[in-house]
This record gives structure tokens, sequence and C-alpha cells, in this order.
């Protein structure tokens, strides 16, 4: 652990009391601290190439859903994928973030040569976040030089997961998580915050498991519902009760990388400013073709303003620039992992 670096001694009662509001000056202050301890001013950029929006999956609150026939579905080329983290590349990223759709149409074979176009040509961290792929499969993404992986729970409650996610096995999700710790990736992990009939007492589970997990990269975005799913008439969530569980997750895990998401700016035009300035230390601009960007439609308002790869990655270095941060040159590899 980095000297210095102070973690905070949280119990379950005084979780519920942030949560619940109970002291939001000196939760955010805190927190803010404690980023700055770590990160300094630095933030990470991660440039999410989403280069496929069909699913096999049926998960209640997603707009890319199996069931959803008003998607405009798309599948891009493998030549396609590794010019757009091309651009990204050059106009200064370094992580390209891989994220689809859980779609089995990629081969094992077409996953490596993206992998391999892309960390041949440029010195870039390459982050995959492609769903429920074998461990095996996720072994030899790993050896052909991928760095990172995203595997998302959205909950931590078992019998929630499986409401939510149709029938899918919460265990083998965890399984299939700790296997990627096992194999040497730098794994983040994460929640939807605000979930229908999800109590602040779940929520205070979800960041004891999540921290227990020692992840590398903790997210949480707000719960956003998508008028073409069964979700479609649930209670928006609250967003300061977003901030309220990033600032938290930061005071349990200081070193961890947590993103301010871009959920947060479908509430707030200022939402992933704010979430900066309360213990986040990453943003994840889109940089889809401008053409497709809007149809990875997961929640309203998700990836709205289509610009081209260039601007967006100018736009995300001014908007840290504007906080009195400075965007990171590096790769943002995980301090955790470094320094434990």
């Amino acid at each position: 652990m980095l000297k210095g670096v102070m973690m905070a001694v949280l119990g379950r009662d005084d979780i519920l009391y942030y949560l619940n509001g109970g002291n939001d000056e000196e939760l955010y202050a805190i927190a803010d601290g404690l980023r700055e301890e770590s990160f300094g001013r630095e933030v990470y950029l991660r440039a999410i190439v989403e280069f496929s929006n069909i699913c096999n999956k049926k998960c209640n609150y997603c707009g890319l859903r199996a069931p959803n026939s008003k998607v405009s579905r798309y599948r891009m080329e493998v030549d396609s994928i590794i010019d757009s983290a091309r651009l990204a590349a050059e106009a200064g990223a370094r992580t390209i973030v891989l994220q689809s759709g859980d779609d089995f149409n990629y081969s094992p074979g077409q996953v490596e040569e993206i992998i391999l176009g892309i960390k041949e040509s440029y010195d870039v961290a390459v982050t995959l976040s492609l769903g429920d792929r074998s461990a095996g499969e996720y072994e030899h993404w790993f050896n052909c030089g991928a760095d990172r992986c995203l595997l998302k729970l959205e909950t931590t409650a078992p019998d929630i997961y499986k409401k939510i996610r149709c029938g899918e096995n919460y265990h083998q999700r965890i399984e299939l998580l700790r296997s990627l710790q096992d194999i040497g990736y730098e794994v983040g992990s994460g929640i939807i915050v605000g979930l229908p009939d999800y109590t602040l007492e779940q929520l205070a589970d979800d960041l004891l498991f999540l921290s227990a997990l020692d992840l590398d990269m903790i997210a949480a975005g707000p719960f956003i519902p998508h008028p073409d799913t069964p979700f479609s008439s649930a209670e928006t969530s609250d967003i300061e009760l977003s901030y309220r569980f990033t600032a938290l997750a930061r005071m349990l895990n200081p070193l961890s990388n947590i993103p301010a998401t871009s959920a947060l700016d479908s509430f707030d035009s200022k939402g992933r400013e704010k979430g900066l300035q309360r213990g986040c230390n990453v943003i994840m601009p889109s940089v889809t073709p401008a053409a497709k960007r809007k149809d990875y439609n997961i929640y309203p308002g998700k990836n709205a303003i289509s610009v081209d790869v260039a601007d967006t990655i100018s736009r995300a270095e001014e908007l840290v620039r504007a906080l009195g941060f400075v965007p990171s040159a590096s790769k943002g590899s995980s301090r955790r992992m470094n320094n434990v």
C-alpha cells in the first residue's frame, strides 16, 4: 500500500449514515482528500470503443436487451474497431476499452486480432468488457496482451441479480470475476445505484462486498429507466445517492480507480465534474464512430452527443483541466496492484 494513504474504517452503520445523507459535506471532503492523496491532480481517460450493440441477454434494465426490437443493431468489422482505437490513441488516449453486448459472433481469434492490432502499433493499455466469455478465452486474450477486464455485477444480492438479469447465474459471474483476477488482469466491477425496490441496506452490503473483492476499479452509476425495457415505469434513481456511493467506495478503496460515469451527465450537465470532485479519478469518453454511437443506448441520454474522436478526447481533457485537474499522460495502471 502507498505510504501515507489512509483507508477509512467504516462499519455498516457508518455507511448507512452517509448513504442517508447524514453529512454530505464531510463525506465528499474525505473522499476528495483520499483521491488527492492517492492520485494527486491526475485524472485518467479511458477511451471506449462500443463495437457491437448486439446482445444475447434479456436484462430488465438495459436498452440493448435481446428482446428489444426497437434498437438499430450494429456490429463493427475487425478493421473498423482497430481503426477507432487508432484514432483514439493518436488523439492522446492511453487506455482503449473494447466494449460490446454479449455478442458471440466475434470468435476468440477475431478478438485476438483486435488486441494485437492495437498493441502492436500503440503503447496503450487494452481493457476488455465483453461479458460472459469463458475463462479460457480471457486467459488467451491476456496472453495476447490484454491488460484489464470490466465485469459488472449490477447488484451483489444473488436473488435480485437473478431477477434483473432474467435467470442469469450470479455465482458463475462471481467465479468468472475471480478467475480474471487469478489470470492476472486488472479487474473492475460495479453496480447500478437505485435499482427498483432496492434499499439502502442492500447498497451498504454492495459496498462492503465490492470492497472485499479487492478490485482495481469500482464503477457505480445511477439507475435510469429505459422506455423499451420491463423497468420503463420504474422510478429514476437519486443522483446524490450515486455520488455518496462512489465517495464511500473511495473511502473504503483509496487506491482503486473509480470513474465518474457518463450516466451522471444524463441527470446533470455537471454530473461527471461533480463526481471528480467527490472522489472519482477516471472518465470514460466514448470513441465509437459517430454514426453508431447513439445506438449504443443502454439508458436514455447515453451517447446523446456524437462528435468525432479527436473532439471527444479534447472535450474530455478540457473538462478535466477546467476543474484544476491534469489529464494523465500515463496508462493509469492499478495503484492497488503495484503497491500492495
